[in-house]
């Protein structure tokens, strides 16, 4: 049985258990949330080093990364080393967007070696399999949705909501279709004269999905790809399918997350989620970005964190990152590191806004050290910790800096904080903090507070007792 069947139930699962405690809530009110569709859990049954996690809005705003190879770039080692970076600077989940290479054997390293929930997008792997895209077929597709669920997938973006009627609707964009899977299957109905294979099979995927208990993400094939074609017809056209699909997903006790933009002017970002909210019932919403100008490739990470801060404030559940190689390359594990410390900002900046329980406690607490001039602690409680400590090392590097009254930006002479002490102190009037923050006792859900990246699971994924041909042959051997 699905979490969502078990939820309906009455019954509170062991990764329920393990969720409230993450969360710092009651498992019951996990369950009532899960068997409401408004939070998904997704834990494939044969996803054995999984520690679960919940999306819903009603708690920590989440964070995913893509990672994956392209044709002419990057194979299992380099994967698996995104993989172990992803996780250490926090990714609640990871999808493997792979498209070359041998995607089985990255894909069963990465659900091997990942303590958190990976999501795929099959629809790639069935383009793979077939000289040309109009030759795939629907058995083809439900083969490979199902073998990637039997190797342990969590969830898997399903482009079911594009239909034969939509793509009129997106004549005169000016960047057209956007999605690789929703121009994959424009490309296929064209050619083939057929209504869409995903939307025709869905009660099908339903019935794999229920087996392994994999959670839908609905993918939005039509999304925005520039702010001048946010909010048009083949958008909202495209939603209101996904509505009906999350529905019938749920008949079938499958759980169901859905994708959104993409590219939305900042002032139109609450409206898109609170739309979505309508339309899909209250299901969890998962935005890319959404970028908020076009101005700025090579800092989309900035452009996109704006906008997913926004739309986390507004309700969205989880934030899938963008890196500072969007729209212009693969990103490597540097680019995974900057585009996690972008989002989960952007995260828990909302998080703050929306009066989460504890989540300011973690700003708290680092504000108190800074004060304090107590640089190792200031350290500790950072985002990223090594960022944070190599960037004072640079210029103040010696260990006797570490209890200094100072940073290299003001100097000895003009730090604001310690004059403001010296002031105090002279007239008496400085004060103790009455009531220190501490962290460790807060009731912020795991995200909200330091270290992020952290799992119950032993060790993080590392390539160290790795033997890539042993444990993960070739398909040529």
């Amino acid at each position: 049985m699905t979490q969502l069947q078990r939820a309906r139930e009455g019954t509170v699962t062991d990764s329920m258990e393990r969720v409230a405690e993450r969360e710092q809530v009651s498992a019951e009110f996990v369950r009532e949330q899960v068997a409401d569709g408004q939070a998904v859990i997704p834990a494939n049954v044969e996803h054995d080093r999984l520690d679960p996690m919940i999306i819903g809005r009603e708690f920590a705003t989440k964070v995913n990364a893509n990672i994956g190879n392209s044709e002419t770039e990057s194979g299992v080692e380099e994967e698996l080393e995104k993989l172990h970076t992803a996780v250490h600077y926090g990714a609640d989940t990871v999808m493997d967007l792979s498209t070359g290479g041998d995607l089985d054997r990255i894909r069963e390293a990465n659900v091997d070696h990942s303590p958190v929930p990976l999501g795929t997008v099959p629809i790639y792997e069935a383009v793979k399999q077939v000289e040309s895209v109009e030759e795939f077929t629907h058995e083809l597709l439900l083969d490979v949705i199902e073998k990637q669920a039997a190797q342990g997938v969590d969830y898997q973006t399903i482009h079911a909501g594009v239909l034969m009627e939509h793509l009129p609707l997106t004549d005169g964009r000016k960047t057209g279709i956007v999605s690789r899977g929703g121009s994959i299957l424009a490309q296929w109905m064209e050619e083939n004269g057929m209504q869409n294979p995903l939307y025709a099979k869905f009660e099908e995927i339903c019935e794999i999905f229920a087996e392994y208990d994999v959670t839908f993400s609905l993918g939005d094939g039509l999304r925005p790809g520039c702010l001048a074609d946010a909010g048009d017809d083949a958008q909202f056209a495209e939603l209101d399918t996904l509505g009906e699909l999350t529905r019938i997903a749920w008949d079938h006790g499958v759980q169901v997350m859905v994708e959104g933009p993409g590219h939305v002017p900042m002032d139109r970002i609450a409206g898109q989620v609170e739309r979505q909210q309508e339309v899909c019932d209250g299901a969890p919403f998962y935005v890319l970005g959404p970028l908020v100008t076009d101005v700025a490739p090579g800092y989309d990470h900035i452009t996109s964190a704006i906008g997913a801060t926004e739309a986390a404030r507004a309700g969205a559940a989880m934030l899938c990152y963008v890196t500072p190689k969007e729209h212009l390359g693969l990103p490597d594990a540097e680019d995974v590191r900057e585009g996690l410390a972008a989002y989960r900002i952007a995260a828990h900046a909302a998080d703050v806004a929306n009066d989460r329980e504890g989540a300011r406690d973690w700003d708290d607490a680092l504000s108190e050290a800074r004060y304090d001039f107590d640089w190792t602690r200031q350290f500790d409680l950072a985002l990223d910790p090594e960022r944070a400590r190599s960037y004072h090392d640079q210029t103040l590097p010696g260990d006797n800096y570490k209890e200094a009254r100072f940073c290299s930006m003001c100097g000895v002479e003009f730090c604001s904080m310690r004059i403001d002490q010296d002031a105090r102190e002279a007239d008496g009037e400085m004060t103790e903090i009455e009531e220190e923050t501490d962290v460790e006792v807060s009731a912020a859900a795991e995200v909200n507070r330091p270290p992020v990246g952290t799992h119950e699971v032993e060790g993080e994924p590392s390539l160290a007792d790795v033997d890539l041909e042993r444990d993960y042959p070739s398909a040529d051997d």
